[in-house]
């Protein structure tokens, strides 16, 4: 600011008494005019800077949803191609009208929403969330369950909850890295996935092709802008479950889900466990909040994902529920 003060002095500086006298009020106000403009220009250079380095998680979020804004045409995305079955020549042609999406939230709980569950043409479900002892909540139906590498072992070692079941034939479809389900790498959990494909036949088992592995990742990027490898991040079952469901679904009624500005704009809430079946689980909030900040290690984005899945409930007929969105 003194340095600034001495050029305007300089430049402007006065030629004679008279001239101080006629522009004293005149020189006064330009002073003040552009003291004013380089604080204020100061100001924006630090917060400018303050904003580049701190959060840039957030901030490279926030501009990218403006290159987002061209929501990818999901049903025209990728088809039906892309689900190989473990056992046999069968194909994942599933196609329903009204499709339940049944989430692991513990905001299921107490709203007794079983029964229209139950009723609706197709539910699906995600990982090894439970129904027995829940069927007033969540229902007892299961017409799909998307299930992530992480989580075979649990439903394995259930069949009589996720396996053997009295659904007119259910389906199961595995996802994870090529190494763990791919059909040429023979790996533990595909030869593990084809036995059970073998011994339950009315169970149709199918897991999610390399190639579309791949264009998983390059719909997160384009929906967002964020590369998943780059930023350190995994797509959650939830991602992959919502794309499968409007693959398949002509509508889809969420339920459990929360809007992507729950956890901020409700402090000090009732702490709700991450999965309904893990009462003395980790809150879901803080799994959340931690998730989308983690800058090491991989983390899910999980607000990320449901910005993008706000948007697409505006094309694809989905609604939430319990809470409503």
């Amino acid at each position: 600011l003194d340095y600034t003060k001495k050029r305007f002095l300089c430049y402007f500086g006065p030629k004679s008494h008279s001239q101080i006298e006629i522009g004293h009020k005149t020189l006064e106000s330009g002073k003040m005019v552009i003291c004013a403009a380089v604080l204020v220009l100061m100001t924006l250079l630090i917060l400018y800077g303050s904003n580049s380095v701190n959060d840039a998680d957030y901030a490279n979020f926030h501009v990218s949803t403006h290159q987002a804004l061209k929501t990818t045409d999901l049903k025209k995305w990728a088809g039906r191609e892309g689900y190989v079955p473990f056992y046999g020549n069968k194909t994942m042609n599933l196609h329903c009208h009204k499709c339940a999406l049944v989430t692991s939230s513990s905001h299921v709980l107490g709203k007794k929403a079983g029964h229209d569950i139950d009723h609706t043409e197709c539910v699906i479900r995600m990982n090894d969330a439970p129904t027995l002892g829940y069927e007033e909540d969540v229902g007892n139906r299961t017409t799909l369950r998307v299930v992530a590498h992480a989580s075979v072992f649990r439903v394995i070692r259930r069949p009589n909850e996720f396996l053997h079941r009295a659904d007119s034939n259910p389906m199961i479809i595995f996802w994870g890295p090529p190494n763990k389900f791919g059909k040429d790498s023979k790996g533990t959990l595909y030869r593990l996935i084809q036995r059970v494909s073998m011994t339950y036949r009315n169970l149709s088992c199918f897991s999610i092709a390399p190639s579309k592995m791949r264009k998983f990742d390059s719909l997160f990027l384009r929906e967002t802008g964020r590369d998943r490898q780059k930023s350190h991040s995994w797509l959650s079952t939830g991602w992959f479950t919502m794309v499968i469901a409007i693959e398949i679904c002509d509508n889809i009624e969420v339920y459990g889900m929360v809007s992507p500005s729950h956890c901020g704009k409700k402090p000090g809430s009732k702490k709700m466990p991450y999965h309904y079946y893990k009462p003395r689980g980790p809150d879901e909030c803080v799994t959340y909040v931690q998730n989308e900040s983690g800058k090491r290690g991989n983390h899910h984005r999980f607000i990320t994902e449901k910005q993008v899945f706000a948007r697409w409930a505006k094309h694809y007929n989905i609604s939430f529920t319990h809470p409503t969105w």
